[in-house]
């Protein structure tokens, strides 16, 4: 299990390193959640110090935190508005970029800055790649007055959910929100999850991404390889 896990760091590393090529000197960048983003930062860090000159927005508090203590201008949503280049990571993706995002829980901000990426890469290990969504539940953040509501129409459409907690309580977002995973097995019709999803009154975001990214970069041993 650990070479297991020494591997899959080792691919996010790779990915992530051909990820950065795309940064280009007086962009706007947007700085993903997560292990695989965590290994971007960590490298643009090292071109900001050697003199490349970008601003970035960060995806949550905890990449906030992260890029200023490596010295990484950062600004403000409300400073922006687009964004040159965005490296996220994904929980799941296929190979015709539909993606299940939100397991670190910053899904809404992470959907937000997608929305206004020119150009979105997501760089994931090999073990990320999947014929279908579904197999890691899908991350909905939700209103907490709403989250009886919602959790009702989840299972409406098919979906068992579940309210998210972390280390014995309620997981809150960098919003105040809850999240709620739901699982809906293997999905056949990701278009029409989301749309159905999109229509419950109170549900902020979900983790289902179709149409946001550009590129997927994997690594798979000590390759890389796009999609």
């Amino acid at each position: 299990m650990e070479n297991e896990t020494q591997i899959k760091e080792v691919e996010k590393k790779i990915a992530a390193l051909e990820a950065v090529k795309f940064v280009q000197a007086g962009s706007i960048v947007g700085l993903g959640t997560g292990s695989s983003a965590y290994h971007a930062i960590q490298e643009i860090s090292n071109l900001v110090k050697s003199g490349l000159e970008i601003q970035a927005v960060a995806t949550s508090a905890h990449t906030a935190m992260l890029a200023g203590n490596l010295g990484i201008p950062l600004l403000n949503f409300d400073e922006v508005n687009s964004i040159d280049v965005t490296i996220d990571g994904a929980d799941e993706f296929t190979a015709d970029l539909k993606l299940i995002k939100g397991g670190g829980g910053a899904l809404f901000r992470e959907k937000v800055v997608a929305a206004m990426t020119k150009q979105e890469i997501i760089i994931t290990d090999s073990s990320k790649l999947v014929d279908r969504l579904g197999a890691f539940t899908v991350p909905i953040e939700v209103i907490p007055l709403a989250v009886n509501h919602v959790m009702k129409e989840i299972k409406l459409l098919g979906g068992s959910p579940v309210l998210r907690k972390k280390n014995g309580h309620l997981f809150i977002t960098d919003n105040n929100n809850y999240v709620i995973d739901a699982d809906f097995g293997l999905i056949d019709e990701p278009e029409n999850l989301s749309s159905a999803l999109n229509n419950i009154d109170g549900l902020l975001a979900h983790g289902i991404f179709l149409n946001l990214a550009a590129k997927v970069i994997m690594g798979k041993g000590d390759q890389v390889i796009y999609f």
